[in-house]
């Protein structure tokens, strides 16, 4: 896998590419919606004078799986 790198960055020096890096573990992490997400109180979050309110979510949650839609 090193040596395929090396080669690419070999290559682009080169023929004068530009090289650009990304993190693709974190890809999803900073998501933005369409529509309005809610989610329950996390487990050890809780406020227990407010156990019926939800939490409004402002970016995606890695992880997050849509429901599907009736």
């Amino acid at each position: 896998m090193y040596t395929t790198i090396r080669s690419l960055v070999s290559l682009a020096t080169t023929m004068g590419w530009n090289i650009h890096q990304m993190d693709v573990k974190t890809t999803f992490l900073n998501g933005t919606f369409d529509e309005e997400v809610y989610i329950e109180q996390s487990k050890g979050f809780e406020i227990n004078s407010r156990d019926t309110h939800v939490c409004k979510l402002k970016k995606a949650l890695y992880g997050l799986k849509q429901a599907p839609r009736p």
